[in-house]
């Protein structure tokens, strides 16, 4: 090894207990060995005589990365880039800011790899999923277009550009490539994604399959059961939707999905006071949600209660004038309650809204 030659040439320095030709190679066999620490503390000792040596550097900053302490890795890196810029040592710096969590400073480093390096796979993957948890989908498909073309192939970039093209509402779109993930791989998280955009696109019963094989593959799936009894009650599965959503209900009170979809259920089943409890829950998660405050005003009318029913049908089209069924349900209570003025408004405004979906 180069590093070898380097520090024998300068041996007598570091002679207090050992040659730093000795150092740098029981350093070299705990890294191997896995005794991180050891290795470490080897080479933190070349370190204080040869501040210069870009391969110590590089090895303790690996060796950092596997005890977890990246921000010293990160320093050891950053030291030998300044002495030397090489495409490994940028690429072992944005992995370990990566692996930080640290995403903005993961980008800059693979972008300026990527630069010099535009059809290298892995950068490309890194960098798209970067992208993706900073929330900037259309970079992640700007990325990884052109690499789907050149490797069609890669399940993982159908992964992270079929997802990103569902968050971005391309979902006919990333859907084809999400299902490609789920059949090829058997992922059940593919299967889970595939089914909640099929849930949204109005497919109920392929996302339906969807769910199945999702819970096939991992029952215990987060999501998979809230997702299976949703579907469920949009096929009038309302037995099959309920058990499925206590389920989900059951592995985390705190799943609002699940809680707005067993209220919904049991109130269609005519259990008021279950459902009553769940829409409960439902709006302490989510006080804001428009759909849980339309289920909670749609209780409200069906327990006798018009005026109250009425107040929360006026907060939901308030929030959400673009939605047209709540229009007509406060059309019609505002009939009940004799104000024949007010339901006129209501319901020419569910007409209008209803044409122009017809349209569109």
């Amino acid at each position: 090894m180069r590093i070898v030659a380097l520090l024998i040439a300068a041996g007598a320095a570091c002679a207090q207990s050992s040659s730093p030709e000795q150092l740098f190679r029981d350093a070299v066999a705990a890294q191997h060995r896995g005794d991180d620490a050891l290795a470490v503390r080897k080479y933190q000792e070349i370190l204080k005589h040869y501040p210069g040596s870009i391969e110590v550097r590089a090895n303790l900053g690996a060796a950092l990365v596997k005890l977890e302490r990246y921000d010293e890795a990160i320093e050891q890196y950053r030291a030998a880039l300044a002495a030397k810029d090489n495409a490994d040592l940028r690429l072992n710096l944005a992995l370990a800011y990566y692996k930080k969590g640290a995403w903005r400073d993961a980008e800059q480093q693979l972008n300026k790899l990527r630069a010099t390096q535009p059809g290298d796979l892995r950068v490309a993957t890194l960098l798209a999923d970067c992208y993706a948890r900073l929330g900037q989908d259309e970079q992640v498909i700007a990325v990884l277009k052109p690499v789907e073309a050149a490797h069609p192939d890669q399940l993982a970039v159908a992964w992270l550009l079929g997802s990103a093209l569902i968050r971005a509402g391309h979902k006919r779109e990333g859907l084809d490539r999400v299902d490609r993930v789920a059949r090829e791989g058997n992922n059940p998280e593919a299967y889970l994604l595939a089914g909640q955009t099929a849930l949204k696109m109005n497919e109920f019963e392929r996302a339906r399959d969807y769910a199945d094989a999702a819970v096939r593959l991992n029952p215990r799936l987060t999501g998979v059961d809230t997702l299976r009894g949703t579907v469920l009650s949009y096929l009038g599965d309302t037995q099959g939707a309920a058990a499925a959503l206590r389920k989900a209900v059951d592995a985390d009170p705190k799943d609002f999905d699940a809680q707005l979809g067993l209220g919904a259920v049991l109130h269609t089943d005519r259990d008021l006071d279950g459902a009553r409890q769940h829409l409960q829950r439902a709006l302490q998660l989510k006080p804001d949600s428009t759909v849980a405050r339309y289920e909670w005003a749609r209780l409200e009318r069906t327990e006798g209660q018009a005026e109250a029913a009425a107040k929360d049908f006026e907060k939901v089209v308030h929030d959400d004038p673009g939605w047209a069924q709540p229009h007509v349900e406060l059309a019609a209570l505002y009939f009940r309650l004799n104000r024949q003025a007010d339901g006129e408004r209501e319901r020419a405004i569910f007409d209008r809204l209803t044409a122009e979906q017809q349209k569109q």
